[in-house]
């Protein structure tokens, strides 16, 4: 294994134990949100807050292309129905949420064990660019209160 200290390369992607095929090179982005902080200031000191009280946490929303676009995989991320290799989109709305499990060229595993999934077409249908699916996953508090987001390997 590499050195542990940094974690890089999306090797295999995992929904609820179902390997998504490609994903698209320089996809796939951790996004989120920085963590909200409010300034406390005193007018006696002039410049930097004497206090800065933490309101939020930063989160974590990855969001990625998948470019593999069979009938399972579409089902997976979108919902629907696949009948003999033919997928169906849904007629309503469609909650998909599971467990991610990310396995990267370094050699580290990520898990997300409650992940909502907000999927759509993007990109084109021509000869330039294949048509894709924009994954976002929105990270959410698992209900046994463990932690949204594991890392395994890191170096101590």
């Amino acid at each position: 294994m590499a050195d542990s200290k940094f974690v890089y390369g999306l090797s295999k992607f995992e929904l609820d134990d179902l390997t998504l095929g490609y994903i698209e090179k320089d996809s796939f982005d951790w996004g989120g949100k920085d963590a909200e902080t409010v300034d406390v200031n005193a007018e006696q000191v002039p410049g930097q807050p004497v206090l800065v009280l933490l309101q939020k946490n930063g989160t974590v929303e990855p969001t990625f292309n998948l470019i593999q676009l069979d009938a399972a995989n579409l089902a997976a991320v979108m919902g629907g129905s696949v009948t003999d290799g033919k997928w169906s989109a849904p007629t309503g709305l469609v909650q998909i949420s599971g467990k991610v499990k990310i396995t990267t060229a370094s050699g580290h595993t990520i898990e997300i064990p409650n992940a909502l999934l907000a999927s759509n077409f993007t990109g084109k249908l021509a000869l330039s660019e294949v048509t894709k699916v924009k994954v976002t996953l929105k990270v959410q508090q698992p209900s046994d209160g463990t932690s949204p987001l594991l890392i395994d390997g890191l170096a101590a």
